[in-house]
């Protein structure tokens, strides 16, 4: 008897389950309850930071990013994140164990260095590592902020039991990272799987990473405002988009296509099966390349729910050349709110 996707899944969850207790012999990396780390998240909006035990994040801090400013002002906005969170708490820095930092790609995190951000100009050449370090006294770990969150996933959201995960952030911009056996793939240098910039037609849209085509200029929050606000000039015929925003096409977010869409509306409907088809064309070629046992796919537009979700399970096997591609699970991500503040602290469990 033929067994169905979803039986050949739960049996391959199993086997990963297996998998993750025996990789290179070692036990999953686990989060301890009895030591405090502070975790940063620098986006593109806000910094968000906070003290972490375990998996709880006992409190947080979020402060507004100045992404177009000096490096300075964002380097004192970090600091003074930290400082915050600290005065919160009542905790003093000797009992942090470490801090852990993320942020947009490309970053060296071998180097502690962010080099530069596509979205977040001031993000670049800042050696964060070196700089906490001196101001803080404490060790500091740096990563990719979806490698990170990925990491948070594999080992305790919507990854755990699986041995080969591959996690997709669709905000601003799209991120990406592998993580296999509880460990974060970074490849030759540690700036592996900036996937976000893989180009699906290079004659597509320009990315703000200065290329063409990419899935981020394709499916990202951004992109997919820019084609709602573009479709909604063209139109012939009312949306309800334009019902929701009062008709101010500057207040169109994924979110607010996502509501129409659920309305019915005709144009919102098309722009989510856009969206579908792009990420599935892409999808599918992630599996080609590193055959993960699930995607997670968290951020904004994963709010999209159950008018995007179904549509990928169904088209992106058709994009991958791989015969078992229909087993790998693709679910939304689970720890969304504190991902970030998870994800940097994370870093730590993985050492």
């Amino acid at each position: 008897m033929r067994r169905s996707p979803v039986d050949k899944r739960a049996a391959r969850r199993v086997r990963c389950a297996s998998l993750c207790e025996h990789v290179s012999e070692r036990r999953r990396p686990e989060m301890s309850d009895e030591r405090a780390i502070i975790g940063i998240d620098i986006g593109g909006t806000k910094i968000a930071t906070g003290v972490v035990r375990g998996t709880r994040v006992l409190e947080r801090v979020l402060l507004p990013t100045p992404a177009d400013r000096p490096k300075e002002e964002v380097l004192h906005q970090v600091f003074a994140s930290v400082d915050l969170v600290l005065e919160r708490t009542g905790y003093h820095i000797e009992e942090i164990e470490g801090i852990g930092v993320v942020a947009p790609g490309p970053l060296d995190p071998r180097m502690g260095t962010l080099l530069y951000s596509p979205n977040i100009p001031a993000l670049r050449d800042i050696p964060i590592a070196r700089l906490m370090r001196e101001r803080y006294g404490r060790p500091v770990l740096v990563e990719n902020d979806a490698n990170a969150a990925g990491l948070a996933e594999a080992l305790f959201g919507a990854g755990t039991g699986y041995a080969h995960v591959f996690y997709v952030t669709v905000s601003t911009g799209i991120g990406t990272g592998v993580i296999l056996g509880g460990k974060i793939y970074g490849g030759r240098t540690g700036m592996a799987v900036e996937a976000g910039h893989v180009t699906i037609d290079y004659e597509g849209p320009l990315c703000n990473c200065g290329h063409r085509g990419c899935i981020e200029a394709f499916a990202s929050g951004t992109a997919i405002t820019r084609r709602t606000k573009e479709k909604l000039r063209q139109a012939t015929t009312p949306s309800h988009l334009l019902d929701l925003v009062a008709g101010d096409l500057e207040a169109i977010t994924p979110i607010v296509v996502g509501e129409a869409a659920r309305r019915g509306d005709p144009l919102a409907l098309e722009i989510v099966e856009e969206t579908a088809r792009f990420l599935s064309i892409w999808l599918g070629g992630m599996i080609n390349v590193f055959d993960p046992d699930i995607i997670i796919l968290g951020g904004g537009v994963s709010q999209w729910g159950d008018l995007l979700f179904p549509r990928l399970r169904q088209l992106t096997p058709t994009y991958s050349i791989l015969p078992r591609a229909a087993e790998v699970a693709i679910v939304p991500a689970r720890l969304e709110a504190d991902v970030g503040i998870l994800g940097a602290a994370a870093l730590f469990a993985a050492t």
